[in-house]
C-alpha cells in the first residue's frame, strides 16, 4: 500500500534543517543539522516531550548515534552539544497533535534501542543498556506502538536503516564459494545484503585494495567458531562485487560470483529483466 510523505526543507537546503510526516499520520520528524541548533529556538514543538536520534560518523566502519528522550529538547541537546563529539544531526520526534508525555517518550526509548541493537547498523555506544520500559495503558500502547511504527519509516526515508532488518527473499537467496567462504545474500533497493552466518574468507589477496577497511570490518561484524569466520550480523554492501570482495578477500565481479540454488549469476536474474 502507498504512502504519502509530505516534506518541507526549512531553509530551502536539501541538507539543512526539515520536517517530515506521514499523510493521516500524527508522528511529525524533524531533521536538524548541528551546525543549524539556533532553529530550537524558533520551534516550540521542540521545547516539548520528544523522543531523538543524534547521528553521525566516527574512525570505525558503522555510523554511531545516540537514542534518548527529554521533556524538552532544546535543553536536553546542550548537555549533548557540550559532551558529545560524535554527531552530526539530531533527529527529533513529536507528535503534530496532542503532546507526547514522559512515559511515551520514556517507551519509545525503549523500543528505539531494542530494535537498533538488533538491527545492528549502528554503533550504539553510549546506549549500552536498555531502559525499563513503563508501563503504559493498553489503549496508549496501540498508539504508541503505531507512533514508533511511522518512526522507524521516516528514519528510513531520510536514508537513516538504524532500525532496519534484512527481509530476504526466499526465492533470490544467492550464494559464493570463492577461496574457500561460503557466504549467503540476496540483491534489492538497499544494495547487496550478506546475511548473518556466512563463512568469510579471512585472508585478502596481496592485490585487494581496501585492506584496512576490510580488517575494520571483521572486527565489527564477524568472529571465529572453531576455524571458521562467521559473520555475527547481516551487512548491506553498496555493490554486489563490494559484498564478494568482502567475504572472498579478492577482487571478484559480484554480478558473477553470486549464484541461486539453480546456478543462475545474479547478473542473468536482475540484469537481463528488461530483455
Amino acid at each position: 500500500m502507498g504512502k504519502t510523505v509530505t516534506t518541507y526543507l526549512i531553509d530551502g537546503d536539501p541538507q539543512g534543517i526539515q520536517y517530515a510526516f506521514i499523510s493521516n499520520k500524527i508522528c511529525q520528524m524533524f531533521v536538524i543539522p548541528r551546525s543549524n541548533l539556533a532553529y530550537l529556538n524558533e520551534q516550540e514543538k521542540l521545547h516539548k516531550p520528544a523522543f531523538y536520534i543524534l547521528i553521525g560518523e566516527d574512525e570505525s566502519t558503522k555510523p554511531q548515534a545516540y537514542i534518548g528522550e527529554t521533556e524538552n529538547f532544546r535543553e536536553r541537546v546542550k548537555d549533548h552539544d557540550n559532551k558529545k563529539l560524535f554527531w552530526q544531526k539530531a533527529l527529533i520526534f513529536v507528535s503534530k497533535d496532542a503532546d507526547l508525555t514522559k512515559a511515551d517518550v520514556q517507551y519509545l526509548e525503549h523500543k528505539a534501542i531494542v530494535s537498533a541493537k538488533k538491527a545492528n547498523t549502528f554503533v550504539l555506544s553510549d546506549n549500552e543498556q536498555v531502559p525499563k520500559a513503563p508501563n503504559l495503558p493498553e489503549y496508549r500502547l496501540d498508539t504508541i506502538d503505531e507512533f514508533f511504527e511511522d518512526v522507524k519509516f521516516l528514519a528510513s526515508f531520510i536514508g537513516c536503516n538504524i532500525f532496519n532488518l534484512a527481509k530476504p527473499k526466499v526465492e533470490h537467496l544467492f550464494y559464493t564459494k570463492g577461496r574457500g567462504c561460503d557466504a549467503t545474500g540476496f540483491y534489492n533497493s538497499d544494495g547487496f545484503t550478506v546475511l548473518k552466518g556466512s563463512v568469510i574468507v579471512p585472508k585478502m589477496g596481496p592485490s585487494f585494495k581496501w585492506k584496512e577497511k576490510r580488517e575494520k570490518m571483521l572486527r565489527e561484524y564477524t568472529m571465529f567458531k572453531g576455524a571458521k569466520l562467521i559473520m555475527t550480523s547481516d551487512k548491506t554492501f553498496s555493490s554486489p562485487s563490494t559484498a564478494a570482495d568482502f567475504c572472498i578477500g579478492s577482487s571478484n565481479n559480484g554480478w558473477l560470483v553470486w549464484k541461486d540454488k539453480d546456478g543462475n549469476t545474479l547478473d542473468s536474474v536482475y540484469r537481463k529483466q528488461l530483455e
